[in-house]
């Protein structure tokens, strides 16, 4: 066996996919078979198998699947632990804030003229000794309450610090030609970095990349008219980091009045 099609090769295909690729298999992803086909045909695992390889000797399949055993898998993983970090941070700094705007005014107006970061030291301080008296068990709750948020938004804060300095490594270990432009920073050359994979020469060409990005002019009439626009298929990360260093570059290069 010289080919074969597997259909999601970045999730629950993926050991299949290490397993092709480590026995010189050439392995395409195969996008998921026609709902139309699949109402006529029914739903299985041999037709899908048979749906698979018919697209892919047929040639409508092209795309070279990403190796996954570098640099670049593991900036996935690490940007993937980051992006759930600043998820979960973000919702505590709102359930935090939400705390002390229906907290006792007392406890608020105190750390109203701090900034973010020492209201944050400030309550994670805060002891969570429980008194046990009844008068005061509301303003214990929102001391206890207020003290383990500033402690998890500390905690996560401190996980996003050090994986963005892996993941800054991991950008000069591999590419470190992309930090140089103005306007491209470790984020964005990561995103640019897991959309192209471990294996950029699966991408015969630059049309195949900005295809991938969601800038690749197609072919778009309605009626008489007959123009052309941009692609809106691809990465949608990529496509937002492209945004963002467009942005960027565009508003380094307006002069300050």
């Amino acid at each position: 066996m010289r080919r074969a099609g597997v259909e999601g090769t970045g999730t629950f295909g993926a050991g299949l996919s290490r397993y092709l690729l480590a026995q010189r298999v050439q392995v395409y992803e195969v996008n998921r078979p026609d709902r139309t086909a699949r109402r006529l045909l029914g739903k299985s695992d041999p037709l899908d198998a048979q749906a698979a390889a018919r697209a892919l000797l047929s040639g409508r399949t092209r795309a070279r699947v990403k190796t996954s055993d570098g640099l670049v898998h593991s900036a996935r993983m690490f940007k993937l632990a980051k992006d759930s970090a600043v998820k979960a941070r973000t919702q505590a700094i709102n359930q935090l804030k939400a705390v002390l705007v229906i907290a006792d005014p007392a406890l608020r107006e105190r750390p109203s003229s701090l900034g973010n970061r020492e209201l944050f030291r400030t309550r994670a301080r805060l002891s969570l000794h429980d008194g046990g008296g009844d008068e005061d068990a509301v303003a214990q709750a929102t001391h206890i309450t207020l003290s383990l948020l500033a402690q998890r938004i500390e905690q996560l804060t401190g996980q996003i610090d050090e994986l963005n300095r892996r993941l800054t490594r991991l950008v000069e270990a591999r590419a470190p030609q992309l930090l140089i432009p103005v306007g491209i920073g470790s984020d964005s050359a990561v995103i640019l970095l897991i959309t192209m994979g471990d294996n950029p020469e699966r991408l015969n060409t630059e049309a195949s990349f900005a295809a991938l990005c969601g800038v690749s002019p197609i072919e778009y009439s309605s009626g008489r008219r007959s123009s052309r626009r941009l692609n809106h298929g691809g990465d949608r990360h990529a496509n937002a980091a492209r945004e963002v260093f467009n942005l960027v570059r565009t508003v380094s290069s307006v002069p300050l009045l």
